[in-house]
Parts: structure tokens; C-alpha cells; sequence
């Protein structure tokens, strides 16, 4: 018995092993897009163990990987804000405070979205609960590391705790329109976070209490209190699904109220609005590039959005909230070249340093300096050019996806007169068992529309 005990330990000992797995590459004469310290011309990239080694020219390492950059560009691997790939069912829309629930129970390493990601350049995505609630669940910083055997492996070490909000018509559909309970209204959205904030307190309070000998037993343990506490705490950034300026306000009010100052704001299409307040506050932006009108509450937004805020001292970035958008971040970054001008330094932090700032993984991925980590991705043609191909993505030193060298059965082409089940059809029917995503409306939009 002991005997087995010990294969036991040594396999699990094995997994975690794993889980660290770093790799070596030495990147060779490419186009060095740091977004920290500039473009530099004919350098090299060395990577040792998983981390950025060295950057400069005329590097040489023996019995590592080499890939030759010559001609190509390359650039931080590119971090997604706002994603639910590697998830299946994204919301637990039982309650408007679903605190205590968190995605990290259902990441799943053999989604092909994933890969799919990789081939788009993305090393980093934030894996998030729905909008269904007021307060959803807890998300997960995940890397992009494909096909691992572990789901454990898929999540970013030491990545600060995130957890989702929503605001608007989402949370008012689900609970208001279709259980009649509060929300309802959006003034009814107001009052669900500040009884959640409430009840964080209380429980922090009794928890203090009974440590200084205030209390002869401890309060008794609840999850969902002990996640509002450590918001209170600055433990955890809140990122809130929103559109509307009148309710982002509300929001900053209450979080003032509450001296909570770590807020992302996903979407945010009226943030142009408020941009001034969000700057002042502190808050962050991570928005659709040209989304809108797909529902009644964004009617009102500007392809300008994500250049005002950035104009107005906002940490912003761009994000996808799609399966498919997610392999086009680049092209979406682009485009506040055309609406907004941004210089090419701008508009390719808004998919990298900006969205690490906001998920709070700035000083480990974001540029490319040594130190960092090795995540990267090798463009043929420049990254915001409509030219751009991703060549090889790079996810800790380790090659994820490789244009040149991945199996054909990777990328399985669509038979256009091969019939399939509608994806609004599948989403509707998902609808049916509770479920409510960001961007449901955009599917019901297009199958009204066609």
C-alpha cells in the first residue's frame, strides 16, 4: 500500500512538473517591436527557460531552438481582455451575487479555440464568468498553452484574482424579466452592489472582532462574504460588463463609496463620455474596436471610443469577447489608426502592455524586455498592416503554434455545402437552460436580421 502510495505522489509530483514546463529560443535578425523601448532593426531575441535572457544584436546560444526573424517582425505575444475560451457554460445565473463561483473549475486545454488563438497571435487570455449577474463569478488569467493534460497547467501562476460584473439589460433580462426578482431595474443594479458591499463588511467586521477576542465563536464561514471582503480588500479587480455612462457613473459612486479602486470596465461603449471621470478614478477601459447597435442599450457608440479614452490618460484596451474576433486582435487594433490616429506604439499596446496593466500582469508579460516572460509572436509583414500572418506564437519560451510545421488536421477547412446546425440556433437553444452571454444579442441580432 505504501508502495502504491508512493507512484502516487511521484505521478502527481510529475503533473506539477509539468505544469512549469519553460522552454529555450533564440529569435534571429527580426524587426523588434518592444513597445517599451522602441523598434529595434536586425536584433535578436534569446529566451532561456521560459524568460526573455537577452535582446541585442549578434546573440548566439548552442543547443537551443533557433528560428531566423529576417524580414519579420516581432512583438509581444498578444493579451486578450475579455475572452470565454476554454470555457463551456460561462454563468451561474441562479442568483444576481454569484461571488462565490469561479471559471477556474472548468478550463478546458483541448479547446480549439485556443489554438485558434495561438494562430492569431494571442499568448494570454482573461477566461471570464457571463454577464448573466450582477455579480458574477470569479474569472482566470489563463496562457495559452494548448492541449496540456492538465487544466492546472492552463492558468497563469500568480496572476492577480479577477472577478465579473455586469451592468445593464443582461442581469435585468435574466433575473427581473424571467424570474421576477431584483434587479429589475437599473436602480435595482445600484442596490445589489451596495448590499453586496454591505455584507463583505459585515463579514470582514465580525471576522476582526472575533480575532481580537470581541467574539467568543467565529462568524460562520460563507465564500460569497468572504470574496466581497477581499474586493473591499483590494485583493481582487473587478471587470464590469457595461455600455451605458449613466450606469458606469453609478458604478464609480458606489466603488468611491466603498474606497474600492481597482475597476476594469469591459466594453464600455459610452465611455467616451465619461472619459474624464474614468481617468480621474483611476478606472480602466477594455473595449470593442466597431461593436455596437446589436442591442438597444449601444446604440449610442463611436469606432473613436477607444482613442478618446486613451487620449484622456485612460489605460484602454481593445478585446474581443469572441471565439473568432480573438484570432484578429491585430486588424482591431488597426483599426484606431483610421478612427483616432494613433501611433503604431499606441494601438499595439492596446492589445498588449494595456490589457496586462489591467489584468495586473504588466510586470511579467506585455513588452518584450529581459526579465520578462517569453511570450511572443513572429508576423510576416507588419502586425497592423491588413498583410499581417502570424509565422510561429511562442508561449514561455516554447513553440505553441508554428504556420509552417502544425499537423494538417489542425486547421480543418469548412465544407461550404456541408449543412450545419445554425450557431444563433445552438446559442438560442443554450439560452433555454439559463445561459447568457456577453454578446448573445449579436447572434439574435444577425438571425433577425437574415
Amino acid at each position: 500500500m505504501k508502495k502504491i502510495n508512493y507512484i502516487f505522489f511521484l505521478a502527481l509530483l510529475c503533473f506539477g512538473l509539468q505544469a512549469q514546463e519553460k522552454g529555450d529560443v533564440l529569435i534571429k535578425n527580426g524587426t523588434v517591436i518592444t513597445i517599451t523601448n522602441g523598434v529595434l532593426e536586425n536584433t535578436d531575441v534569446l529566451i532561456k527557460n521560459g524568460k526573455i535572457d537577452k535582446i541585442g544584436e549578434d546573440l548566439s546560444a548552442s543547443d537551443i531552438t533557433t528560428i531566423d526573424a529576417e524580414g519579420k517582425f516581432v512583438m509581444p505575444g498578444i493579451i486578450d481582455a475579455h475572452s470565454h475560451i476554454a470555457l463551456d457554460v460561462v454563468n451561474e445565473a441562479t442568483s444576481p451575487n454569484t461571488a462565490h463561483v469561479w471559471v477556474g473549475d472548468g478550463l478546458n486545454p483541448y479547446d480549439v479555440g485556443v489554438y485558434r488563438a495561438l494562430a492569431g497571435g494571442v499568448t494570454i487570455s482573461h477566461a471570464m464568468h457571463g454577464s448573466a449577474n450582477a455579480i458574477g463569478g470569479q474569472c482566470e488569467t489563463i496562457k495559452h498553452r494548448y492541449g496540456v493534460l492538465n487544466p492546472e497547467e492552463m492558468r497563469m501562476d500568480g496572476a492577480p484574482r479577477t472577478i465579473k460584473f455586469a451592468l445593464g439589460e443582461n442581469p435585468m433580462r435574466v433575473h427581473g424579466e424571467r424570474n421576477n426578482i431584483s434587479p429589475a431595474t437599473r436602480m435595482g443594479m445600484e442596490q445589489i452592489f451596495r448590499n453586496a458591499f454591505e455584507q463583505g463588511k459585515a463579514y470582514m467586521k465580525a471576522n476582526k472582532d472575533y480575532a481580537a477576542g470581541k467574539l467568543d465563536v467565529p462568524p460562520l464561514y460563507n465564500l460569497q462574504s468572504e470574496v466581497m471582503a477581499d474586493i473591499l480588500k483590494g485583493d481582487i479587480i473587478i471587470h464590469c460588463h457595461s455600455y451605458r455612462a449613466d450606469e458606469i457613473y453609478m458604478l464609480l459612486r458606489v466603488l468611491d463609496d466603498y474606497g474600492v479602486k481597482k475597476i476594469c470596465f469591459q466594453h464600455v461603449n459610452e465611455g467616451f463620455k465619461v472619459a474624464p471621470e474614468l481617468a480621474a478614478y483611476g478606472a480602466h477601459a477594455s473595449v470593442f474596436s466597431d461593436w455596437w447597435a446589436y442591442k438597444f442599450e449601444v446604440y449610442y457608440s463611436t469606432a473613436y471610443n477607444a482613442t478618446i479614452l486613451a487620449e484622456n490618460g485612460v489605460v484602454t484596451s481593445i478585446n474581443s469577447d469572441s471565439g473568432e474576433l480573438i484570432r484578429h486582435l491585430y486588424h482591431e487594433a488597426a483599426k484606431t489608426q483610421r478612427y483616432g490616429g494613433l501611433s503604431d506604439n499606441e494601438a499595439l499596446k492596446l492589445i498588449t502592455l494595456n490589457p496586462a496593466i489591467q489584468l495586473g500582469i504588466d510586470d511579467r508579460v506585455g513588452s518584450l524586455e529581459e526579465g520578462k516572460e517569453g511570450d511572443v509572436v513572429i508576423f510576416e509583414n507588419h502586425p497592423l498592416s491588413i498583410y499581417a500572418i502570424p509565422q510561429q506564437t511562442i508561449v514561455d519560451g516554447i513553440v505553441r503554434f508554428d504556420i509552417a510545421e502544425d499537423i494538417d488536421d489542425m486547421r480543418l477547412d469548412v465544407d461550404p455545402e456541408e449543412t450545419v446546425p445554425a450557431f444563433y440556433e445552438l446559442e438560442e437553444h443554450s439560452h433555454e437552460h439559463g445561459e447568457d452571454k456577453c454578446m448573445q444579442d449579436v447572434y439574435e441580432f444577425l438571425n433577425h436580421k437574415h
